[in-house]
């Protein structure tokens, strides 16, 4: 079957990428650990022994590179729908992040443990209908935001993929009332195009 117009452009620009050439010359996963590089070094997330959970890990970029800035310290567990290749020193769950179940065992893996940093890069299949990829986008947004709530610990941080659009302002304006400092990012290795940016929750209060 023949590509269609779009998915051959699509392609080409994602062959043409500096980042995808980069990650594939350093041996990164995928072309978005730039944007996570760029956002924990500016804000200095990461610390030893830190507990990370990775949500919409696959293909397993920010978990491999969180493995490498930590080194032998912490825990890091990662949760996606997708399978992803194992990383040593990496919990992953295969499973739905909208389902009880994968919760569950996300939830069972911590043992009671507070978390230090959520990480979420997830977003649904888009249908290329605004409207529709929003709401999906926002609610997988929300479900992140509950958990960083209810696991956090004092003090953690919380890190999202946003899509700029409805809902934006009114999950920003939550986002301030939990936590001491929120700031949104566009990392420059996310495509100038897409309305794609990050928020970042820092100093989580109880």
């Amino acid at each position: 079957m023949a590509r269609s117009k779009s998915s051959s452009r699509w392609l080409q620009e994602h062959f043409s990428d500096p980042y995808v050439k980069r990650a594939q010359v350093e041996g990164w996963r995928s072309r978005a650990v730039f944007k996570l590089d760029e956002l924990i070094g500016r804000d200095k997330l990461l610390k030893p022994g830190m507990c990370v959970v990775d949500l919409g890990a696959s293909p397993g970029g920010w978990s491999q590179m969180v493995r490498e800035r930590l080194g032998d310290s912490g825990r890091i567990i990662a949760l996606d729908i997708l399978p992803m290749q194992g990383i040593s020193g990496v919990d992953f769950i295969l499973g739905d992040f909208r389902d009880e179940s994968a919760l569950g065992q996300l939830v069972g893996v911590l043992a009671g443990a507070e978390v230090d940093l959520v990480l979420s890069d997830m977003a649904p299949n888009m249908s290329g209908v605004g409207a529709v990829d929003q709401d999906r986008s926002m609610a997988l947004a929300e479900l992140a935001a509950e958990f960083a709530a209810s696991h956090l610990r004092k003090g953690g941080a919380f890190l999202t993929k946003l899509f700029q659009g409805q809902g934006f302002d009114e999950y920003i304006r939550r986002l301030r009332s939990d936590y001491a400092q929120v700031s949104i990012r566009k990392p420059k290795a996310s495509r100038a195009r897409s309305n794609e940016v990050y928020a970042l929750a820092t100093g989580r209060q109880n």
